[in-house]
């Protein structure tokens, strides 16, 4: 077991222990792009949000979803308010005699959110019986565990790959198109066709597409539907509650009910 302190530095691959869980409450975290040699991890926080960026795909993580990342995949952990951050490590090779490597976010259940509890706090080295018995619960769960497929998949153009991971570290709301060629210096058909061709979106739907993770971000970590509503330049509170349920279904706080 390792409970972290907020600057505290900690290496998963320098551990030979199979099986390795950390605890932590931080506040205004980057990790920056980082990749693990030897280690497979599962990141999950059961309060707060995180915001999880790969080499090309961006996942917003509230206490209902996990992402399993697969050793040697570059990865930028980022959160802005107090999360209880919890990452369980596992020996690449173990790991891969349980489930398919790919990166891919889970939904956590209330069983798999105390199993993950039960992990991040036992003693690393004292695997006995009990603990076994506990991790074939645990991958019975993974197995089980519906892929949520809310993501943003990251263009690659050098002109718009840094500007798009400045909004993500600095929350700036991605400019309109328009705006957007005025500051780049890129056309509007050639935004359009450069995004849909490494995103499978236009720019517009993209631009849609970050504002519905941010705000989830925003209403997991306690903002009303008028505060969203206004920090993602919304029109009106009823144009962004419209907005939301036609992209998730339900209304933002039938949302978070239903996945408590």
């Amino acid at each position: 077991m390792a409970i972290l302190l907020q600057n505290e530095e900690f290496d998963a691959d320098s551990i030979q222990e199979k099986v390795i869980g950390i605890a932590a409450d931080m506040v205004m975290h980057d990790s920056g792009f980082h990749f693990h040699t030897s280690k497979a991890q599962l990141l999950y926080a059961p309060s707060g949000c995180m915001t999880v960026t790969t080499s090309d795909k961006q996942f917003v993580l509230p206490p209902f979803r996990m992402l399993w990342i697969p050793a040697h995949e570059v990865h930028r952990v980022n959160f802005r308010n107090i999360v209880a951050y919890r990452s369980i490590y596992f020996d690449e090779e173990y790991a891969e005699k349980h489930i398919n490597s790919s990166l891919k976010v889970l939904h956590v259940n209330p069983l798999l959110k105390e199993i993950i509890e039960r992990i991040c706090f036992w003693d690393w080295a004292a695997l006995g019986n009990n603990q076994e018995n506990i991790l074939k619960v645990f991958w019975n769960e993974m197995d089980d565990a519906p892929e949520e497929k809310l993501e943003l998949k990251m263009p690659q153009d050098r002109r718009f790959k840094n500007v798009t991971e400045e909004w993500t570290k600095r929350l700036s709301i991605p400019p309109m198109l328009k705006k957007l060629a005025e500051e780049t210096g890129a056309v509007e058909k050639t935004i359009t066709r450069i995004f849909k061709k490494e995103t499978g979106l236009s720019y517009q739907e993209w631009r849609q597409q970050w504002r519905l993770q941010r705000s989830i971000e925003l209403l997991v970590e306690g903002n009303s539907i008028g505060e969203v509503s206004h920090i993602l330049d919304f029109s009106s509170d009823s144009a962004f509650i419209e907005f939301f349920k036609k992209h998730t279904g339900s209304t933002p706080l039938q949302y978070l009910m239903k996945n408590e």
